[in-house]
């Protein structure tokens, strides 16, 4: 998940890897270089949401889809040659790494198997999935990730919860994650208003979680949030960003963009019924 950390070089302190996915100055999405930051002591308290909600960087996820471990981080999107003309290989997700990936329009969850780079310096992954299939797939076609245990018992607790978790319909989302649409509404408030004159307030399916529910989330809280906010009913109020081709963060609307957006979501017979219109 993202974090505000100041870099530090004590080798008795852990470190996490992020991906800075977003230039803050600027608001702008793009492609920046991997640093290695102090993880958080304590949980996320209000104050540091205030200014978490522009923070973008990429998290276990998630990416949302983020990478875990420095092994598996991508530094480039393509191989490129330096002025030796070497191949800049492309960092990759690890291998035993859980996956959400898209083959032939199809979305499917498994493990990375091997990890392999082409001749250009593009990584390639070769994925077995839920069903035991074996796939061979591009990096961009890897739409979340999340790290495996290292605990072989807590592994494949957690894989059976990530397919489990594939399929989940709308209103599952709502009650594993406890949020209701006003909740979502009230997600989308606290972040426009908390914005101190800044252009944008962006969330990844972390600091969303910290927002609402005030506590750090689990690998499955986070690809459950990454999913909910691609409904339907969360693009009243945000909209998707993405880098490397992947949603990493969900960026809050205008006020009268959300009033418009409202008001057709509102208008479709399928969500007369949905507790928002009554919001």
């Amino acid at each position: 998940m993202a974090h505000l950390s100041t870099p530090t070089t004590d080798s008795n302190e852990s470190r996490v890897l992020i991906i800075d996915g977003f230039d803050f100055g600027a608001h702008r999405c793009q492609l920046l270089s991997s640093h290695l930051i102090n993880p958080p002591m304590k949980m996320l308290n209000r104050l540091f949401l205030t200014t978490a909600l522009t923070l973008s960087s990429l998290e276990a996820t998630g990416a949302f889809v983020a990478r875990p471990h420095l092994p598996s981080t991508s530094v480039s999107l393509h191989g490129k040659k330096d002025a030796s003309d070497e191949v800049v290989q492309q960092q990759a997700f690890s291998a035993g790494s859980f996956i959400e990936f898209e083959e032939k329009k199809r979305i499917h969850v498994g493990k990375i198997d091997a990890v392999e780079h082409k001749s250009s310096g593009g990584a390639r992954y070769t994925v077995i999935d839920s069903e035991g299939k074996k796939f061979n797939i591009a990096d961009k076609s890897v739409r979340y990730s999340m790290s495996c245990p290292n605990s072989p018992g807590q592994a494949n607790k957690l894989y059976e919860e990530f397919i489990s978790a594939q399929d989940t319909p709308m209103k599952s989302l709502q009650e594993s994650l406890d949020v209701s649409p006003e909740l979502l509404e009230m997600a989308w408030e606290e972040a426009t208003e908390e914005l101190d004159g800044q252009a944008h307030a962006d969330l990844t399916p972390s600091s969303f979680v910290e927002l609402v529910h005030a506590h750090a989330a689990s690998a499955m809280e986070k690809y459950l949030t990454w999913k909910l906010l691609q409904s339907d009913m969360a693009h009243v109020f945000f909209k998707e960003i993405k880098s490397h081709g992947r949603i990493v963060a969900f960026r809050a609307k205008p006020r009268k963009a959300v009033d418009n957006a409202k008001d057709m979501f509102c208008r479709d017979q399928d969500n007369e019924d949905n507790e928002l219109c009554f919001v």
